[in-house]
């Protein structure tokens, strides 16, 4: 590193190589592109994040890292198409998501930015500046004005563009095209991303579950079709996440075909390819779900921390396309979650008193801890008395992977890998703790209650998708109720679980009361009519939807259990009032 009279220059890693230079927009906390970046215009949407209403457009972007949702990829691979995107990336440590988007980019359609991890030191020095000047590995800042000579005509190359992955017979068959153009393109993929994250060598992986049908913009649906084009079939079972549209009634439901179209297509090239059509943000409630133990390569944020932490099957927290990459070749990097030492506790995290809790407790926990916790997996201590069911863990892991990139969490006494702390605290190291008091989580509670009327005009529910349970609940809730008449009640779940619910009778009954049921969709997706266009108020059980729902839909949000969710559907009004257990005594 280097003191110049008018900046520093130093060096990085660079993940993707290239020249730029700009202007920084740059903030000490993460950020998610998908529901926090308008992939049309290059806005920050996350209505939560310091950056808010600021144009990444033909900027330096600095920020920690990604987190949030696996489609951050997808948006960055629109941005960069249609121009709307930054110069270049610069992060503080190693990250996945938003820079495989840049590798689709440069690989598939021949764009690219640099994309530079930096030390926490540099980092820190690049967040205080206005403007940056990247060459390869070199990256100059400063506070104030340019200096486009500064730095030096070379910079350090970095070898190999697969690094010192070691390949198998199988690998190598696939980069030399023996099994075809398109399984080659996949590997080549896979290869530089293994390279990204440290891996040594490659892996089998049993199963996919791929999060890349989500239509983020034409990018998204070219990059699919080339793949098919060239002959992609996938080779291990595959299971599709929630799709943009609800597959079979997109029409009926009013659904403008500017977006039905190229979305229910995104679905279908997928299945072209092999790909179940299961079209759920909740694969692990498939009957294909993931055993303890298992290596799979699952993407969807939510999905891949209950496999890993619930579930205690074995994934990275996969971008979109890397999925469909992994489909196409059964091959995987050895890295991350898929190893022992990195399912270790970074911190640990004791719950107090508890007593009196409601279901909205656990995703209100969970997004609170999840901002604790950052990129770190935490452990929680204090909850196994509570005994919290599955979709209690749902509701938590889905609010956690919202605000935190760290791919799972440990329960004591609850999730299967910590039946004590010992189990997954890191042997010989100490590591950071936090005692946390119940009113601490009022600040979350505030930061998901955007709403200021009392008036609420729809009621979301499944996000992510309802369980079976999630629905007998619900109609449980709602029998011998009247729903409003000025307020819609939709829910959200997967194909398999509403054929179940059909089956069982709770469909007929809610529907009777007054509920819509939409599949193959879900809310992170869904736009008006089946958002009511008049609707100005929402309110939700999801702490994830609570989340990115005033970004992506620009209506206001309340966030509470799903009693309060049934109390406003009958009578139109909800206060953001907390929950007695939450208020101080």
């Amino acid at each position: 590193m280097v003191n110049l009279l008018d900046g520093w220059i130093f060096s990085g890693t660079p993940y993707v190589r290239g020249k730029a230079s700009g202007d920084v927009v740059a903030s000490d906390l993460e950020l998610s592109f998908w529901g926090g970046v308008d992939p049309w215009t290059g806005e920050v949407i996350d209505r939560h994040h310091p950056l808010s209403g600021r144009s990444l457009k033909d900027h330096i972007l600095a920020i920690p890292g990604g987190r949030g949702s696996c489609s951050g990829s997808g948006v960055m691979l629109e941005l960069l198409l249609n121009g709307k995107g930054p110069k270049a990336m610069l992060f503080e440590r190693e990250e996945d998501i938003l820079t495989l988007g840049v590798v689709i980019a440069e690989e598939v359609f021949g764009q690219s930015i640099p994309v530079v991890t930096l030390t926490p030191e540099n980092f820190r020095k690049v967040v205080r500046s206005a403007f940056v000047e990247i060459d390869g590995n070199v990256v100059f800042c400063s506070a104030d004005g340019l200096a486009t000579d500064a730095i030096p005509a070379h910079s350090q190359h970095s070898g190999h563009l697969f690094g010192d992955v070691e390949l198998s017979e199988l690998d190598r068959a696939y980069l030399a095209g023996d099994h075809g153009k398109a399984a080659q393109s996949a590997i080549r993929i896979i290869l530089r991303m293994a390279k990204l994250q440290g891996a040594a060598q490659l892996m089998d992986v049993s199963q996919v579950h791929v999060d890349g049908c989500i239509y983020t913009g034409p990018g998204s649906l070219s990059f699919a079709e080339r793949l098919r084009d060239l002959g992609g079939r996938v080779v291990v079972p595959t299971t599709l996440n929630s799709i943009s549209v609800d597959h079979r009634r997109w029409r009926s439901q009013g659904i403008d075909p500017v977006l039905g179209e190229p979305a229910s297509k995104l679905g279908d090239v997928y299945v072209e390819m092999g790909a179940r059509p299961t079209f759920t943000c909740a694969p692990y409630l498939l009957e294909t779900a993931p055993r303890i133990g298992e290596q799979v390569a699952w993407a969807e944020s939510n999905a891949v921390v209950y496999a890993n932490s619930v579930l205690g099957a074995r994934t990275m927290k996969y971008p979109d396309f890397l999925d469909i990459c992994i489909a196409l070749t059964g091959r995987a990097p050895l890295a991350g979650p898929h190893i022992d030492i990195n399912r270790k506790a970074g911190l640990v995290i004791s719950v107090g008193n508890i007593e009196g809790i409601d279901d909205s407790f656990y995703p209100l926990l969970g997004y609170h801890i999840g901002t604790l916790a950052s990129n770190l997996i935490p452990v929680v201590t204090g909850l196994d008395q509570a005994d919290p069911t599955n979709d209690d863990l749902k509701a938590f892991g889905a609010a956690f992977a919202t605000v935190s990139s760290a791919p799972m969490f440990h329960i004591v006494g609850v999730t299967p890998e910590a039946k004590t702390l010992d189990a997954v605290a890191p042997a010989g190291i100490s590591i950071p703790s936090i005692d946390l008091r119940l009113e601490e989580l009022a600040s979350s509670w505030e930061e998901l209650n955007s709403a200021d009327e009392e008036r609420v005009d729809l009621v979301s529910l499944g996000n992510p998708h309802f369980s079976l349970s999630e629905i007998e609940r619900l109609a449980s809730m709602c029998t011998g109720r009247k729903k409003h008449v000025d307020v819609a009640v939709v829910v959200t779940c997967g194909r398999a679980t509403y054929d179940k619910a059909n089956e069982a009778g709770l469909i007929p009954a809610l529907e009777h009361f007054g509920v819509q049921f939409v599949t193959d969709t879900c809310w992170c997706m869904i736009t008006d009519p089946i958002i009511p266009t008049l609707a100005k108020t929402i309110l939700t059980n999801s702490g994830k939807y609570a989340h990115y729902g005033p970004g992506i839909t620009g209506r206001r949000f309340y966030f509470g259990g799903m009693a309060a969710c049934v109390a406003a559907a009958c009578s139109g009004v909800h206060s953001k009032a907390a929950p007695r257990w939450l208020r101080p005594a």
